[in-house]
């Protein structure tokens, strides 16, 4: 996204630069077709996804192309890397391909106190980048590991996203306060809320959770409706403004989740005890208490302060037979609680929502975090139905919030999604019509109906996962915002995040803001302010911790791969290019690539309106979506890559 102001001249742009692998930088402006390119000379000490303005030079038959005037804001100064020397200078070679230069150490570090050796992962913070020169100047702030062990690698994806992973020993100090505390702290609270210690009450979660958001009550009124409690840990009773321990939990925005670990928001003691709502123990919540008929018809709602005590602690797949079966423990209430989220899930789909099942993968990791085995996730019914209560939960806050601060602008935390981008929809049709699938695209919209259809035509597919993710990237990106516009893929006029205050901080100021509201109270000027930048800042966190996550499995499904060298497996074409095909093992969802090179029988021309490659004398053809024979050839730890070869 770029910008256009009064102060710049026609000829001048503000933007987020990217920045690939090879040094070349990219500006993408609404109003030009192609990106603008600036070439490595003309980057000017920018670096990936920094906010620059760029002198826009006259365009040629090649294209827009550019050079970086002024940066504006460093999208970040810290970086990871190795520790190398040459002539006496010391280097920190960047782990991030997108850094083109090496950053040279300055002053020259004594190694031996900090017990550093060369060849070592560390971090090191930016300190200066003159103008002319052709290396940035850093200092280290802290070794990391020697490359390649498991706990070097999964601390250097957080650390090089900007997170922290110890506590500072005020919001530890603060934490453990609250913990000692806390049972006689409920006790006196339990007066002043809305009590549900006496009514049948659970959590469902993956069987290795250990922080409890969230918790589902039931009860049966006497004309044959439902009372279903959604119950929220009450995260903001304890972490209050002004506090240390809530200032790390802005900057934190989220938890991270790796293969083998949570990078927490909050710490331990309150994420994992006083707030997390365990079984059998007096807990303080936050909750949305809806009356329903059997079908998911809400006939009325209320918000407020409570206090559960959970019954049961169940895993999604003890609940899953549960279901299946027709019988086990709370088997009445469990099956209520399913009907009523079918009743949900059908208006929702009725209404317009998008149907995405996205396929995730999951670890069995050794004791020294070495994986054996990978899987996909498996999502049921079970899941479902917490999801829906969850997605019912947050509309209806949002629409309370709504309607409570109406006349005050900019006065709640809005999850929003946009409607999709036209060029993007567009892109998706053309990448879909080899597969042999047609995205109606009418007056430059699409409907979600027309979506869902062509979803719901992939399923079971080879190729489902594919154009399950083209259409994912196809899409605007969901994010926080004080300004409502709906969200476009659940079809929803209004919609938040209150569900999960553990792990995310906007949910943390969604409770604030709604407790003011059921007070008769407005936030402040100031307070609003503030909140404008938290929604900003937790979206950016956001994607850095999806982008960490995401990089933790790439890491250990090529760890996976590392021995077993030579063995075949089937897939399907996930992607084609003028060097090579990607291919999606089938079990494990392992992605790697066919190389160009490889292909030995014939001489292979890239058509990129089918998005195949095409053997010149033989017509043989690789597309998109099609079922293949691969053989492992390599893995490359250190690069994150996948070589195959195909089966003949």
């Amino acid at each position: 996204m770029t910008t256009r102001t009064a102060n710049l001249n026609p000829n001048e742009i503000e933007g987020v630069i990217k920045i690939n692998s090879k040094g070349t930088g990219f500006i993408y402006d609404d109003n030009i077709e192609n990106p603008i390119e600036i070439e490595t000379a003309f980057l000017h000490t920018a670096l990936h996804n920094d906010t620059v303005k760029v002198l826009l030079h006259p365009k040629s038959r090649d294209g827009q192309t550019g050079e970086v005037l002024e940066i504006i804001k460093r999208a970040k100064t810290s970086f990871v890397g190795i520790l190398e020397e040459e002539a006496g200078s010391f280097f920190l070679v960047p782990d991030d391909k997108r850094v083109y230069a090496d950053i040279l150490i300055s002053p020259a570090p004594d190694l031996k106190r900090l017990d550093i050796s060369l060849g070592d992962k560390i971090l090191v913070e930016m300190t200066d980048w003159i103008e002319g020169k052709r290396n940035p100047i850093g200092v280290i702030v802290q070794k990391i590991g020697t490359p390649g062990l498991h706990e070097t690698e999964m601390r250097s994806i957080v650390m090089e996203r900007g997170f922290i992973l110890d506590f500072p020993a005020q919001v530890e100090k603060e934490a453990d306060e609250i913990g000692k505390n806390a049972v006689a702290h409920i006790a006196d609270e339990a007066k002043n809320r809305r009590d549900f210690r006496g009514i049948i009450t659970c959590t469902i979660d993956p069987v290795d959770a250990k922080d409890f958001d969230d918790a589902l009550s039931i009860k049966t009124l006497d004309n044959g409706d439902f009372e279903v409690g959604v119950h929220i840990a009450d995260v903001s009773h304890y972490v209050r403004p002004g506090t240390a321990l809530d200032d790390e939990a802005r900057n934190r925005a989220t938890s991270v989740y790796l293969v083998d670990r949570t990078i927490p928001m909050l710490p331990e003691v309150l994420s994992n005890n006083v707030c997390s709502l365990v079984q059998s123990e007096d807990r303080l919540t936050f909750s949305a208490v809806f009356v329903t008929d059997r079908k998911g018809n809400i006939k009325s709602d209320w918000y407020g302060r409570t206090i559960i005590n959970s019954d049961r602690r169940f895993a999604y797949e003890e609940v899953q037979k549960i279901m299946d079966d027709g019988a086990g423990e709370y088997v009445e209430e469990i099956l209520a609680l399913r009907d009523i989220a079918r009743g949900l899930r059908q208006k929702k789909i009725e209404a317009g929502a998008i149907t995405f099942e996205d396929t995730e993968v999951r670890f069995r990791l050794d004791e020294n975090g070495k994986p054996i085995e990978v899987y996909k996730k498996e999502r049921t019914e079970s899941h479902l139905m917490i999801e829906d209560f969850m997605l019912l939960a947050n509309k209806k806050v949002a629409e309370y919030a709504a309607h409570a601060h109406k006349g005050q602008n900019d006065a709640f935390v809005y999850r929003i999604h946009d409607y999709p981008n036209v060029d993007k929809m567009m892109n998706l049709q053309n990448f879909l019509s080899p597969l042999g699938y047609d995205l109606k695209i009418v007056d430059e919209k699409i409907s979600p109906a027309d979506l869902n259809a062509l979803l719901a035509k992939a399923d079971g597919k080879p190729e489902e996962d594919i154009i399950n993710r083209a259409a994912v990237r196809a899409m605007s990106k969901a994010i926080y915002s004080t300004k409502n516009i709906g969200h476009w893929g659940l079809a929803f006029s209004y919609y938040t995040h209150f569900t999960s205050p553990i792990r995310r901080y906007p949910d943390v100021l969604v409770h604030r803001l709604l407790a003011s509201y059921l007070a008769n109270q407005k936030p402040s000027p100031v307070t609003l302010a503030s909140i404008a930048e938290d929604v900003v800042h937790s979206t950016d966190m956001e994607i850095k911790a999806a982008d960490a996550e995401r990089e933790s499995i790439r890491y250990k499904q090529v760890e996976f791969m590392l021995d077993k060298i030579g063995n075949e497996y089937e897939g399907v074409i996930s992607g084609v290019t003028e060097w090579g095909i990607f291919i999606e093992e089938k079990d494990a969802k392992i992605e790697g690539l066919v190389r160009l090179g490889s292909l030995k029988n014939d001489f292979y021309e890239y058509n990129e309106k089918k998005f195949a490659l095409v053997g010149q004398r033989t017509g043989v053809t690789y597309r998109l979506g099609d079922k293949v024979k691969v053989k492992l050839m390599g893995a490359d730890l250190t690069k994150r890559t996948i070589d195959y070869e195909f089966v003949e």
